[in-house]
């Protein structure tokens, strides 16, 4: 069918042929300032040159003043650089063209974060905010040719500390590393709305930025402009959505103006509207018939359409503003159970209820200007591939940029925005809680249009830390401090997280869903590991030192944040350590491991499973393993929970530097093993075995919107293929549903045979394609048998690939393939290889690797046992 697209107006105005239009640029000039930057100290007197956008630390390494950060033990020689006060400095030109507009304004789109800026020697601006916009009209400090721009950079250290002082006492933060920047117990991260990561975090290092870390833009026009153009979607449905796009203009004066909406490229409609002068909402009502819509990942396309406001007057146009929409319905469901225990919890889109699969997502770099579009691109790709449809944006890192969420649209990856708190009380103070405001108010509108964001959220683990509603609950915050100041710390809390933020939520971004903070079970009640509502935070395995087997146990309605930790791989390793640190108790390896039971804690869980080799590049593959087969426990012990349990989402996708931790993609854009195991495991079909008792079950869960009718062939096997048992099942796999197909004695099913040296291969079959097959291993991995497996790898080329082709004559358990000179993916790593099987993997042709063939590398778990 033809896609038919219909506008429909209250006030509508469809011009005339008479109606003389100019089809040019807008009149605004927009011109963005990123040369001629230099720096220095501020009680110094060297300049150096600068790049802008960046930071003082990245500028610093950049003019050879500073070692890497990141290498080996840097970062402690660096802590004096947060002290201290910088000036950046620039000079540019102005035309008379551009002195002519009637309104010239100077916008940062990121100051990072205590800020004084001068304009040809006067103070124009004080910036208090890292994530805030910051305009300011300059016109009369300006003059034509050269002017000379100055940004006072205020130590954030230095304020926090006044901050502390004048607040009268001291508040939580559990994750500011204060002791390693040399302040003591002195923890002034939540006086400073700057990113909390960068004080420290139990993954990240204490690198304290300041910089001008978002372009600088000076911006001209005469009259009117767009400062923001939003798509409102109110009603969706297969035949119709019913569309509001809400142009915010800000006037000269009253006047008559023609406001225009092109999709495509195309002038569809046209309104006549009176403003007045200041700053008003002009609407304009519009249908779109047929709709396609957006969809997540797996479950349709991600169709988005390009919309255009235009504004003119008589006959010129004056500005336009353009965006991306997406055209869907997203709700969180909370549904009471028919038994009054608990609530649902889940994402319904454009009517159907949605299973997220995904991870939580950390700032990609601690030097956050020199993330580039292609890291962006990684990680969100990545995701994708990894059958993600979902990433939480935690709480003490960023709104992020544009980019990441540009990507999430495209791919199809549904947001959790947390608002920026995380593990910490936070002060009070009207003028605290109107930056507060207007923070929430710039990121809100400037986000708002993406169809991937579908709910946020006040902030990161917050009320379960405190524990308001019960006196022995929380981490032990509360009791630290008197009843006046308890109440003064929760009263400042609850105005920012149960007035201020759920108000901008509600004004500025309609029918987006706000939650207050995570994990909670609902206003006034606390999360816990058996909680019947809400999302949870299951940290019982790691912290708790439960044994993996418990994720089986502790299945909420919405997992929003577990893990396991793991080390990058040997080759990410080596790039910011030497050969003597290669052991995982040395100063280096421990300074790259900010949890402080992280490195024992891996050996610790690795002894339970694992025979621990005495090789540390082993030790890291078998420590990436552990984690692996951790995770894919948890993801599919959720995902056989559905309906009850409707999304699972890991701790954490990706690394801010290189570090240990609970990530699945190292800090160079590596995946690790999870990020594999996490492919498989997220797939829209799964089959998925567990031990319940003395009974193996084999279930298969569905994400996808039909039925399917396949077969379940079941084989016992031993390590050299030989076939001990097996049973074939026709089935219908319902749509959206987890079901047992399979259940059985493991004595019966095991019979004589000896336990560790077989396992079950369970394959859901349709139309004679394998659609997932799982594997069930009896004992632990330390305890199976397994020998030289004879391994054959075997090499073809293709024109933009190689293609590897692996076989053995017994099982290969987590083969591991690796090119030492090389940066790109193998398509699949880690995996078991049955005896008798052929297992095809690819490597991309776009790197010049010699002699390819000899440069592949393998380890799997025989190679490890000495």
């Amino acid at each position: 069918m033809k896609k038919q697209i219909l506008f429909l107006l209250a006030v509508t105005v469809i011009f005339s042929c008479s109606v003389k239009k100019k089809d040019q640029n807008s009149e605004l000039i927009s011109i963005e300032i990123n040369s001629n930057w230099k720096f220095k100290q501020a009680d110094k007197y060297e300049w150096l040159p600068a790049t802008i956008p960046g930071t003082v630390h990245t500028d610093l390494l950049n003019n050879g003043k500073i070692e890497d950060p990141y290498y080996r033990l840097n970062e402690k020689d660096q802590q004096w650089i947060d002290k201290a006060d910088w000036e950046y400095q620039t000079t540019f030109n102005v035309t008379s063209g551009i002195m002519a507009k009637n309104n010239i304004w100077l916008e940062f789109m990121g100051l990072d974060t205590y800020a004084d800026i001068y304009l040809n020697g006067q103070k124009i601006l004080t910036a208090d905010n890292m994530f805030r916009e910051w305009r300011v009209d300059c016109k009369e400090f300006l003059r034509k040719g050269e002017n000379v721009l100055r940004v006072y950079l205020a130590s954030p250290i230095k304020i926090g500390l006044e901050k502390l002082e004048a607040n009268g006492y001291g508040l939580p933060a559990v994750n500011d590393q204060s002791e390693n920047g040399e302040l003591g117990d002195k923890k002034v991260s939540v006086f400073t709305r700057k990113a909390g990561y960068h004080f420290g975090w139990d993954w990240g290092p204490r690198l304290v930025t300041s910089g001008i870390w978002r372009p600088v833009f000076l911006k001209a026009w005469n009259k009117t402009r767009i400062e923001n153009l939003y798509i409102v979607r109110n009603e969706v449905s297969d035949m119709s959505a019913k569309m509001t796009a809400e142009f915010e203009i800000s006037s000269d004066e009253n006047q008559e103006l023609r406001l225009a909406i092109a999709v495509e490229g195309k002038i569809l409609v046209e309104r006549i509207i009176e403003v007045t002068k200041g700053t008003s909402i002009s609407k304009v009502d519009f249908k779109i018939l047929n709709p396609k819509l957006w969809w997540s990942a797996g479950l349709g396309e991600q169709h988005l359409y390009n919309i255009t406001g235009k504004v003119y007057d008589s006959e010129n146009l004056l500005d336009e503003s353009k965006t991306k929409i997406g055209i869907r319905t997203a709700n969180l469901i909370q549904k009471p159970d028919t038994d009054g225990k608990g609530k649902s919890f889940y994402v319904e889109l454009n009517g159907r209820p949605v299973f997220s699969k995904g991870a939580n997502y950390i700032p990609n770099d601690v030097f956050l200007p020199r993330v580039a579009p292609d890291k962006y691109e990684n990680i969100v790709k990545s995701a994708a591939e990894a059958n993600m449809n979902m990433l939480r944006v935690w709480g003490g890192g960023i709104y992020e940029n544009d980019i990441f969420y540009d990507l999430c649209d495209k791919y199809g990856i549904m947001i959790w925005q947390d608002f920026m708190f995380a593990c910490s009380m936070y002060p009070g103070g009207e003028d605290f809680f109107e930056n507060v405001k207007q923070e929430a108010i710039d990121n809100v509108k400037r986000l708002r249009n993406h169809p991937s964001i579908v709910l946020w959220c006040g902030n990161n683990e917050i009320e379960t830390a405190w524990g308001e509603y019960k006196e022995n609950a929380g981490w032990g915050w509360k009791q630290r401090y008197n009843m006046k100041q308890r109440k003064e710390i929760w009263t400042n809390y609850e105005k920012v997280f149960h007035k201020i933020l759920p108000e901008v939520v509600e004004k500025y971004s309609y029918n987006t869903f706000y939650w207050h903070s995570s994990p909670s079970a609902g206003m006034g009640k606390l999360s816990h590991y058996m909680s019947t509502s809400g999302d949870i935070h299951y940290w019982g395995v790691w912290h708790g030192q439960h044994p993996f087997s418990e994720f089986q146990k502790y299945i909420g309605r919405f997992l929003s944040e577990y893990g396991f930790q793991s080390f990058p791989e040997f080759k990410s390793v080596k790039k910011y350590t030497i050969e003597s640190d290669w052991d995982i108790e040395s100063e280096v390896m421990a300074s790259h491991q900010r949890s402080g039971i992280g490195n024992l804690r891996i050996r610790s869980y690795m002894e339970d499973d694992y025979i621990i080799p005495e090789d540390f590049e082993q030790f890291l593959y078998v420590g990436q393993i552990l984690q692996a087969v951790a995770i894919q426990e948890a993801i599919e012990a959720h995902r056989r929970a559905m309906p009850y349990c409707m999304g699972t989402l890991y701790w954490q996708i990706n690394d801010c530097w290189p570090v240990a931790s609970w990530s699945s993609m190292d800090y160079y854009g590596r995946w690790k093993a999870l990020q594999f195991f996490a492919r498989n495991s997220n797939k829209n079909l799964i089959v998925s075995s567990t031990t319940k008792g003395e009974k193996v079950t084999i279930s298969v869960v569905s994400d996808e919107s039909e039925n399917i009718d396949g077969e379940l062939r079941l084989k016992l096997i031993d390590f050299a293929g030989n076939e001990l048992w097996s049973e074939s099942l026709e089935i219908e796999v319902k749509q959206n549903t987890s079901d047992i197909y399979f259940e059985k004695e493991i004595t019966g099913l095991i019979v004589e045979n000896d336990a560790s040296g077989i396992v079950l291969v369970s394959e859901f079959i349709v139309y004679d394609k394998s659609l997932d097959t799982d594997l069930h291993y009896f004992v632990k991995p330390k305890d199976l048998k397994l020998t030289d497996p004879g391994l054959n790898i075997e090499l073809k080329e293709e024109t933009d690939k190689h293609v590897i082709e692996v076989s053995s004559q017994s099982l290969v358990k987590n083969l591991f393939l690796t090119i030492d000179e090389g940066n790109e993916r193998f398509s699949d790593n880690y995996f078991d290889v049955l005896p008798g099987e052929t297992k095809t993997v690819y490597y991309p042709k776009t790197e010049n690797i010699p002699d390819f063939a000899s440069k592949i590398r393998s380890i799997h778990l025989q190679k490890t046992v000495k």
